[in-house]
């Protein structure tokens, strides 16, 4: 009877931390947040999104307020057309500014939305009108360089 015994407690602690491991994969993989159902999608589009991928997250304020739903090239426009999962709570007014921030020096990229004046909200399907593209940071360097190479002194 305590060999049964035994078994069934290390049999209840292997199937918890099997649980917590798989509960633990989710968070870190982002799957348990803004999965859909309660959430509306909008659009933006952009003309470079650097290192922007799907399920980046879209912050106000330094809040998560959404992810990005999915990314592709839009073929009329040849722009990155992003499509966001806001999550229903939070409303953003139809000026709203969507623009792709780096988190740190060389960290991950997300979606940064500053709210603007209007009173008109966004509704599902709509289109953000003002983007800003992502800052890519070696053609920063190469402009610097070019800049600098071009101002030297010339007799």
């Amino acid at each position: 009877m305590e060999r049964t015994t035994l078994d069934l407690w290390v049999g209840i602690f292997i199937a918890a931390g099997i649980g917590a491991i798989l509960l633990l994969a989710l968070k870190v993989g982002n799957m348990s947040s803004f999965n859909g159902s309660n959430t509306y999608q909008i659009y933006a589009y952009f003309d470079n999104i650097g290192g922007l991928k799907q399920r980046a997250p879209i912050k106000s304020a330094g809040v998560v307020v959404g992810r990005v739903a999915a990314i592709a090239l839009d073929p009329k426009q040849y722009k990155a057309r992003v499509t966001f999962n806001l999550d229903r709570q939070y409303q953003f007014s139809k000026d709203s500014t969507a623009s792709i921030l780096t988190s740190g020096l060389l960290g991950e990229q997300y979606i940064g939305i500053e709210t603007g004046a209007e009173d008109a909200m966004l509704k599902p399907g709509d289109t953000l009108a003002f983007t800003q593209s992502a800052v890519v940071l070696e053609k920063l360097i190469g402009q610097f360089i070019f800049n600098k190479a071009g101002s030297g002194n010339h007799n």
